[in-house]
């Protein structure tokens, strides 16, 4: 009898999807979620961008959104309740966004330490372009000094993961002005361009978060 094939490597299977629709993104976590619990696949990470959003996590306070319907429908901004942890943030074009779909299981199964492998993760990449970032103690994601560079925002359901990471690189900064972003109110926001002074190539950014990625969670493989 031929045995059925067990996805207990230590094998990162990886796309790049550009740029996606929410909606049709969450559906695809969702299916690659109930694959990865029924153990059908490997460890899946996700790297894309979104059209304008907003999204509001399950704790979300919504007054915490600052433009009207009017000012939404006129930028084409959507927003979504989604259910992930944390507050409201936004996504769009010129952002890396990273869906991780893993098995803490196999890696380890402590919530708190996912989220700051995760900000390891961003951490490392950053330094690749010079830049001091970390962490802000209570406030969760990756800092430059008291600006937000990447948030982070993430389900755990029976230890497999889902959502995880949205990094500022060529941003427009300006539609961060319709939300308080995660609900800080006392801090602010950046982008990797703001911080470099010119436009940045995504797809190299993206292949570095792999290979970073790939480090601080000790996969042996990755695959496309």
């Amino acid at each position: 009898m031929q045995m059925e094939k067990q996805f207990t490597s230590k094998i990162l299977k990886y796309s790049d999807l550009g740029l996606i629709d929410y909606q049709k993104a969450w559906d695809l976590q969702h299916s690659l979620f109930e694959k990865r619990r029924a153990n059908t696949i490997d460890d899946t990470l996700l790297l894309l961008e979104h059209p304008h959003t907003y999204t509001f996590g399950k704790s979300a306070d919504k007054s915490n959104l600052l433009f009207d319907d009017e000012e939404l429908k006129k930028r084409e901004i959507s927003l979504f309740d989604i259910d992930r942890g944390g507050d409201i943030t936004y996504h769009g074009p010129g952002q890396i966004v990273g869906y991780a779909i893993i098995d803490l299981k196999i890696w380890e199964q402590d919530t708190h330490k996912y989220l700051r492998a995760l900000e390891e993760v961003i951490i490392q990449t950053l330094a690749e372009y010079g830049i001091v970032s970390g962490r802000i103690e209570n406030h969760t994601g990756v800092w430059v000094e008291d600006k937000k560079i990447c948030a982070l925002g993430i389900k755990v359901s029976r230890w497999i993961s889902m959502h995880g990471f949205a990094l500022n690189i060529n941003t427009d900064m300006n539609l961060f002005n319709g939300i308080i972003p995660c609900g800080i109110e006392n801090k602010g926001v950046v982008s990797l361009k703001e911080i470099i002074g010119e436009n940045i190539p995504i797809e190299k950014v993206k292949t570095i978060i792999v290979e970073k990625f790939k480090l601080v969670f000790n996969y042996g493989l990755i695959v496309s």
